[in-house]
């Protein structure tokens, strides 16, 4: 399975996926740790890859996403966006609102 293949799959397998540098619990930069905190803060499960360990999806995802930078959070297919958007729609209330409609909550 070539990069490409990997990163489109985990991107339609996952409703929410966060390519991050680190994980939620140990990031490896402020922009990470930042927007991990304010996805865990909605309470909702998400996927994460950490691109320190996966350098072929480091090198290759930023083309792919048309978006240069990490983290990356995904819903469902879409790319939300990076620290500053993912931060601001949370101190907004949008990002809770866009996870809740994405995950809705199990009955």
């Amino acid at each position: 399975m070539s990069t490409l293949d990997t990163i489109k799959e985990q991107i339609e397998s996952n409703t929410v996926l966060l390519y991050m540098k680190g994980s939620p619990n140990q990031p490896q930069c402020g922009f990470s740790q930042r927007t991990s905190q304010a996805v865990m803060a909605c309470g909702k499960r998400f996927a994460y890859v950490d691109i320190l360990s996966n350098p072929d999806i480091r090198s290759e995802l930023p083309a792919y996403a048309n978006w240069p930078t990490f983290p990356q959070l995904w819903v469902k297919g879409e790319l939300v966006g990076g620290c500053d958007i993912v931060c601001e729609m949370h101190e907004a209330g949008e990002l809770q609102t866009l996870l809740d409609e994405a995950e809705p909550a199990e009955s």
